[in-house]
């Protein structure tokens, strides 16, 4: 398979598939879901038997000036803050198509911080 854009975003969308086919997000225990471009990166919290989204994040949150990983942890802990307020501890982690490194494990590493179980 060539490596055209369109060829590179299947590829993605069934990464994507391969993680998701293991988890639910329900209301008690929601899906964090986490994307990540370039240059942004957010995240939300799904209960996927209501199909909505419970809470929500992104580095648009977050006021600070600094570098990509730092803050995306800083994402994670937003996130984990707007879930303590909304009565959620427990969530699993959905990471979608992107490896855990970087700037995707600086965000769950802030969320645990924050207080989220997973």
């Amino acid at each position: 398979m060539p490596n055209t854009i369109k060829a590179k975003k299947e590829r993605a969308v069934r990464r994507a598939k391969r993680v998701r086919a293991r988890m639910h997000g329900t209301a008690e225990c929601p899906r964090l879901s986490v994307h990540r471009s370039l240059k942004h990166i957010r995240c939300q919290l799904i209960d996927d038997t209501a199909g909505r989204t419970l809470a929500s994040a992104s580095d648009k949150d977050v006021a600070e000036k600094a570098k990509p990983v730092e803050i995306a942890k800083a994402v994670g802990a937003k996130l984990a803050e707007k879930a303590k307020a909304a009565g959620i501890d427990l969530v699993v982690f959905d990471r979608g198509s992107n490896r855990y490194t970087g700037r995707v494990a600086a965000l769950a590493d802030g969320a645990r911080e924050g207080g989220l179980i997973f």
